[in-house]
């Protein structure tokens, strides 16, 4: 039965297996970095075991040929356990080099320990060579004992073959099966780094789409409210000569329109600040409510604006952002370009979640594609969000005409 993922935690969790996992990771992380030191350690306790037998005549309790020559014993003792050194490195060269070896040592009848060695090398195929390679090892190793058996062996060669090829299955199980966790293991760490690069590429995104958003409210705040600034300030010079009160009435509507300005600057700024709070709650958000305000103001400028509203407005907050800063931009470009003796009117038109926003002024115009600033290419990017159009341009007999069209929202 799989345990719960509680106890799955609760065991991963042990001191002591964590202790062990530690040491485990510490050392592969050393043998890749100098994998020669355990190289050198590993080869030189099998070389000093295989020379043990061979000084000590341990060799001499399974030979079946006692009277081989010394230096030959010494020569296959060192050609079978020496090539290890080179076993991760090279482990067919490796093989091929012992193999001679392993057939002098069946022949001769010495029949020396060291030749299971080839064992060593038969998992290092496994773990690093294609598995293809499993069956000309096998030939190669398996070879010698043939050789044994005909020569000395007196048993039937599959009491002896046999186990040999076990120990040959076995080996390259437990390389498989070492070198799929490791490629396992590799893929996780390939997916979580992909998935980190990923990540970042998500977050740069995020920001730059967000420097995008900040920079047309920061447009759209400073654009207008400086626009209605410059025009109560020209309407206040005119003024001082001869109605010193107008002139007054423009440096109050001046002064309630800059602050208004600073105050929408500092909650947009406030959202490039790393503070633990809503960025919705920091992010000015103009609605359908606030644009009596918005032309309040404008007509403090000097623009006359005429509305004209048909049905009642049942769009979200987004929508209604959008048809503001539409109206704002539409607006703020009429002040700008429009001249002296402009006049502006909208004409908002509601149909279920549908809305139509008509700007027209009878100025003398500006920039007739959009390139010359931020303002009509931020108002089709916002249009853009829901599925809208927006058109722009001069009209047929002197003016300037903004439509907007947002289509019903679909739900999702």
């Amino acid at each position: 039965m799989d345990p719960m993922p509680e106890e799955r935690e609760t065991r991963a969790a042990e001191p002591l297996t964590q202790w062990v996992q530690r040491i485990a990771h510490a050392v592969r992380a050393f043998d890749r970095r100098h994998p020669l030191p355990w190289d050198l350690t590993f080869t030189g306790f099998w070389v000093t075991a295989a020379l043990i037998d061979y000084v000590g005549g341990g060799w001499e309790n399974v030979a079946r040929n006692k009277d081989v020559p010394a230096s030959l014993l010494l020569t296959m003792t060192l050609g079978l356990s020496l090539p290890l050194l080179w076993r991760r490195t090279h482990p067919r060269a490796v093989l091929c080099a012992i193999a001679p070896m392993a057939v002098a040592n069946a022949w001769s009848g010495a029949v020396l320990q060291a030749a299971l060695l080839q064992l060593v090398v038969v998992y290092h195929i496994a773990l690093r060579r294609p598995l293809r390679s499993l069956w000309w090892t096998t030939i190669l190793v398996i070879t010698p004992e043939f050789v044994t058996v005909a020569r000395h062996s007196k048993r039937s060669w599959d009491e002896q073959v046999v186990p040999l090829l076990l120990s040959i299955a076995l080996c390259a199980a437990i390389g498989i099966t070492v070198r799929t966790r490791r490629d396992y293991t590799e893929a996780l760490e390939d997916r979580a780094r992909r998935l980190e690069t990923e990540r970042d590429q998500q977050a740069q995104l995020a920001a730059a789409a967000e420097r995008a958003r900040i920079a047309r409210e920061m447009h759209d705040i400073i654009g207008h409210n400086l626009s209605v600034i410059t025009g109560l300030a020209d309407g206040g010079r005119y003024a001082a000569a001869k109605s010193p009160d107008r002139a007054a009435q423009a440096l109050d509507a001046i002064a309630t329109t800059s602050r208004q300005a600073l105050t929408e600057l500092r909650r947009l700024l406030d959202v490039l600040r790393e503070e633990d709070r809503p960025a919705a709650d920091l992010t000015p958000q103009p609605a359908l409510t606030d644009l009596d305000q918005l032309i309040d103001g404008v007509r403090k400028a000097g623009l006359p604006v005429s509305t004209t509203i048909h049905g009642t407005p049942a769009i979200t907050p987004g929508r209604q952002l959008t048809v503001y800063r539409v109206i704002q931009e539409a607006l703020t470009n009429t002040l700008k370009h429009a001249g002296p003796g402009a006049t502006s009117q909208i004409e908002m038109s509601y149909d279920d979640g549908a809305v139509t926003v008509t700007v027209t002024d009878t100025g003398r115009g500006g920039d007739t594609d959009g390139t010359g600033g931020r303002g009509l290419p931020g108002m089709r990017e916002r249009t853009a969000l829901y599925s809208g159009t927006l058109e722009a341009g001069p009209l047929p007999e002197g003016g300037w005409r903004v439509r907007l069209h947002l289509p019903e929202e679909t739900p999702q």
